[in-house]
Formats: C-alpha cells, sequence, structure tokens
C-alpha cells in the first residue's frame, strides 16, 4: 500500500504506512486489489488507527471483486464509490473490432482518507500521482489547478477522469459505425461484414448499461451529499457547494455519453432498415424490368406462334414479303410497347 499526504500547500509520497493521520491536509492510501485480498486484516488495522472505523465485511468483499458493476454505499464512517474504468488492453484501432474491456475502481471516502483499489495496471494511481505532483504549490490556486482539498474532492477527480474515458471512446464508436453504415448504404458492393455489426451494436449495448450503473452510483453519491447535516462553518459550506457542482459536472458527462450512445443505438437501426429497403427497393427494380420485358416479348412469341401454324392457307404464307411484313409488324409492336412503358415509367430510375 502507497500512502501520499495530499494538501493545499503541497503533495508528497509517505514512506511506508504512517501511524497517524498527517497534522493537516488528508491522505490517500492506494493499493492494488490482489494485495488488499491478501492482506485485508493489515489495511483494516491501518484504517482504525486513522479513522477509528474499519470496512464493513460486505463492503471489503466488493472492492476485492474485480467483476462488481459501478454502484454506491454509504455507512456512517465513510462512503464506498466504485465504478468501471477502460481497460487499456481496448485498443483504440478505427480498423479492428472493439473489444470494450473494463475494470473496477473502488474508492472507500473517509473524512481525512481516501481508500482506493486499483487493478494491477494502476493507471488511474499513475495519473493523479504525476498530476499532483507537477501542480504548483500554494493554497490560492483555482480551478483544475487546485489541489484536493479533502478526499471526496479527489474520489469525484477520480470519477471524473474515467468518465472522459467514455467521452474519447464515444468518438471511436462513431467513426466505426460511420464507416459499417457507408458499407451498408453502398449500392456498389454488398454488405456481408455483419459480425462486426453485430459486435458493435454489443459494445453499444455494454456502454450503455455501464453507464446506467455509473448514473446510478453517481446519483446516489449526490443524494447523499445533500443529505449531509448542515454546518455552522462558511469555508466548509463552500466546500460542500464545490463539491456538489463537481458531482453535478460528473452526472453531466454521464449522461452525455449515454445520449450519444443511444443516438448510435438508433442511428445503427436506422441504417439497417434503410439497407433493407434499399435491398427491397433493387430488388422491386428487377422485377419491374423483367416484367416490361416479358410483357413487351409476348406480342411478338404471339405473331411468331401464329405464322408458325401448320396451315397452307395462312395470310402471306407464301408471299415473298411476308418474311419482311412479320418482321416489321414484330419490329412496330416492340418499340410500341417500350414506348408504352417508358411513358409509364416503368423503364428508367425511379426519379425520372
Amino acid at each position: 500500500m502507497r500512502c501520499y499526504h495530499v494538501a493545499p500547500e503541497g503533495f508528497a509520497e509517505l514512506r511506508g504506512v504512517p501511524e497517524a493521520l498527517p497534522p493537516g491536509g488528508f491522505l490517500w492510501a492506494s493499493i492494488e486489489r490482489e494485495t488488499l485480498l491478501h492482506d485485508h486484516a493489515g489495511v483494516q488495522a491501518a484504517l482504525l488507527r486513522w479513522t477509528g472505523a474499519t470496512l464493513v465485511d460486505l463492503h471489503l468483499s466488493d472492492l476485492v471483486n474485480a467483476q462488481l458493476p459501478s454502484h454506491f454505499d454509504d455507512t456512517s464512517a465513510y462512503e464506498l464509490m466504485i465504478v468501471r474504468r477502460l481497460a487499456p488492453a481496448a485498443a483504440r484501432d478505427d480498423a479492428a473490432p472493439l473489444a470494450l474491456e473494463t475494470q473496477a475502481l473502488g474508492m472507500a471516502v473517509f473524512d481525512r482518507v481516501l481508500l482506493t483499489v486499483h487493478a494491477g495496471d494502476a493507471a488511474v494511481h499513475a495519473h493523479f500521482v504525476q498530476r499532483l505532483s507537477s501542480q504548483p504549490e500554494g493554497p490560492d490556486l483555482r480551478g483544475s489547478a487546485r489541489r484536493p482539498t479533502s478526499p471526496s474532492d479527489l474520489m469525484l477527480r477520480m470519477v471524473n477522469h474515467v468518465i472522459d474515458g467514455y467521452l474519447d471512446l464515444r468518438r471511436l464508436l462513431s467513426r466505426q459505425l460511420g464507416a459499417l453504415q457507408d458499407e451498408l448504404l453502398d449500392p456498389r458492393r454488398r454488405f456481408h461484414d455483419w459480425s462486426r455489426l453485430l459486435q458493435v451494436r454489443n459494445t453499444l449495448h455494454a456502454v450503455e448499461d455501464l453507464c446506467e450503473d455509473q448514473q446510478a452510483a453517481v446519483q446516489e453519491w449526490l443524494d447523499a451529499l445533500t443529505e449531509w447535516p448542515a454546518s455552522a462553518d462558511a469555508a466548509e459550506q463552500r466546500e460542500r457547494e464545490l463539491l456538489r457542482v463537481r458531482t453535478r459536472d460528473v452526472l453531466e458527462h454521464v449522461e452525455r455519453v449515454l445520449a450519444h450512445v443511444q443516438r448510435l443505438e438508433r442511428s445503427v437501426e436506422n441504417a439497417v432498415q434503410m439497407h433493407f429497403s434499399a435491398l427491397g427497393q433493387r430488388t422491386n427494380d428487377i422485377m419491374r424490368t423483367l416484367t416490361v420485358l416479358t410483357a413487351v416479348f409476348l406480342p411478338l412469341n404471339l405473331i411468331t406462334g401464329f405464322f408458325g401454324m401448320n396451315f397452307d392457307a395462312l395470310p402471306l404464307i407464301h408471299s415473298s414479303l411476308g418474311i419482311w411484313v412479320a418482321v416489321a409488324l414484330m419490329v412496330a409492336v416492340f418499340l410500341a410497347g417500350l414506348a408504352f412503358f417508358w411513358r409509364k415509367r416503368y423503364l428508367g430510375s425511379a426519379g425520372r
């Protein structure tokens, strides 16, 4: 377990696990899931020294569960937030099918301690260590340049960072679906890549489920935040208001991703429907052309059948001009049929 002292005036990694909390700021303790699974007694003992409370056994099981969906829960001593972030193994390649892989990030928020439980790659942990280390020191900074002032503030920043990964993912999904839609609606070639289309649709459904879970978790955190006991301290009231603003901003990011995914799902459905409508229109055009050809050649078959009868007294049967009269009649009937169907717009494109 790695421990960091976070304060407005500075950020530093502590040597080992401290016996007591630093005098100012708060403590951020970061631990891998496998380490927590094998050394949960040591973590519980450290939390008891720092906060006077320990994790509930059920919450401890949730933190070591790598497959747990996003959710929120709270107790009188701490709040538990679990979100699923995009795994680095989910390659971002426009050409290859997108395999969505996620990892659970667990956070237990105490008054002056934030415990984060991450996967082995520790991408979020490394990002915030680098970010907090590179920020300028000083208590008068504002906005994103300001260091987190509480464990709740740092937790919300981590959740926001996770959601930003989904904001980047939607651009890739939009490009992949745009390419599939172009292939679906291309009249010059037949679409065969149905397995890839199905995989993208499954990815959209998975992202939608993840966003709904995250939306519910953040909304529950916002509801719990509004139920905190009122404080007479103006600075603490200001800090709580900033937490509510940041929470609503994170919730708005989740809603943006969810709305965009739902639009993409509707767009895919519309593209598939347009594809089959275009196939039906193409089939209708083919059948119309075959029907016109059959209708045009039917009188010609009648003429050839008439003059092919085995009777001696047929008109023009013994005349040297008979063949030319029959050919001229067939040509005239053929041209008249083409002209008739052309005026009825059975030939040519529908827009003519």
